[in-house]
């Protein structure tokens, strides 16, 4: 475990061995597979990382029994894993401890230590598996309406898990529709990022009327990736779900102010990466998606990281005066206001 991990759950007063190799194992899925928001996690207080590491460490794992065809599973034997992980994660809620043995038991370890710890609401959990679920039976979206309904469980709730880790300075329930604003515009800018990809998996996650305006759907969507071909039309359409996209990351970002001060920069530095994945598919000329993924370039999330390293220093300095280390606390809205 690298020394920084190893820091975290000091800081987080995890002692238990099962509990440190648990929160591991999810941090080892954040580094690898989520470099942009493992960037911002840094930006936390050492005492709360562990607990972002346990949610994207369980949702990685749930994606993966979902897109991982190597194997050559069915869609039935993928819907199967979701129902078991859900079984699973029911039993552990219910105070069943997880078979260290199975691949997901340090995973669900990790998670229901920190459900309990920060009082997440299990139904955010529920939610995402129904639709890690879906994602095993629907390929395609008619309208936006319908794709959201997907998004609530694949990404909303993500963003609702994270706001009592967060902390916030004014009531849970006024901040937590911008939290989930904000998953969802994460989740948007991952589907525009990684169409092409998702074509090669067999699904579209951009809604069919929409394209439909613009004269395009599935079809020529696959011929373009196929060809590695452009069309104005295709272009037209990614152009206005970008867009799209950006007038959600306005509706989220009244959000960030209301989280604790040691938040803001985590939360502030992901929006502002995962809002300039969005540049980079403008920049690339829109329907380049179709033929490889963009990404935000090493030079560019350190500057944004750096003055968010220090501007989340900033805010820690008074709250350690008080004799608070980072770790777990209630949040309160007369604190660090």
């Amino acid at each position: 475990m690298p020394g920084s991990g190893r820091a975290e759950l000091d800081a987080a007063g995890l002692d238990d061995p099962g509990l440190r190799a648990g929160d591991a194992a999810c941090r080892a899925l954040h580094a690898a597979h989520g470099r942009t928001y493992f960037l911002a996690t840094r930006l936390l207080p050492a005492g709360r990382r562990p607990a972002v590491h346990a949610l994207y460490g369980f949702a990685r794992f749930a994606d993966e029994i979902v897109d991982d065809l190597s194997d050559g599973r069915s869609a039935t034997d993928r819907a199967a894993g979701i129902d078991a992980l859900g079984r699973a994660l029911d039993a552990a809620l219910a105070g069943a401890e997880p078979d260290a043995g199975t691949a997901a038991g340090p995973v669900l370890l990790a998670l229901v230590d920190t459900a309990r710890r920060y009082a997440i609401d299990p139904v955010h959990f529920r939610d995402f598996l129904a639709s890690m679920r879906m994602d095993t039976e629907v390929t395609e979206y008619a309208a936006y309406d319908d794709l959201a309904r997907y998004m609530h469980g694949s990404a909303a709730v993500i963003g609702l898990q994270m706001v009592p880790i967060l902390g916030t300075v004014v009531p849970r329930e006024e901040a937590e529709p911008h939290a989930a604003a904000l998953g969802v515009a994460f989740q948007l800018t991952n589907f525009l990022r990684d169409v092409g990809d998702d074509l090669d998996r067999g699904r579209v996650y951009l809604p069919a009327d929409e394209l439909a305006a613009f004269g395009v759907d599935r079809d020529l969507l696959e011929w373009c990736r196929r060809r590695r071909a452009h069309d104005p039309r295709v272009r037209a359409a990614i152009a206005h779900l970008v867009a799209r996209t950006r007038a959600v990351y306005r509706r989220a970002a009244p959000g960030i102010g209301m989280l604790e001060p040691v938040s803001r920069a985590c939360i502030g530095a992901a929006a502002t990466l995962y809002g300039g994945i969005l540049d980079r598919v403008a920049d690339a000329g829109y329907d380049a998606v179709l033929h490889r993924r963009v990404r935000v370039g090493t030079a560019r999330r350190a500057a944004v990281a750096v003055p968010g390293l220090a501007r989340a220093v900033a805010a820690r300095t008074p709250v350690r005066a008080a004799g608070v280390d980072g770790r777990v606390r209630t949040p309160s809205p007369a604190r660090d206001a």
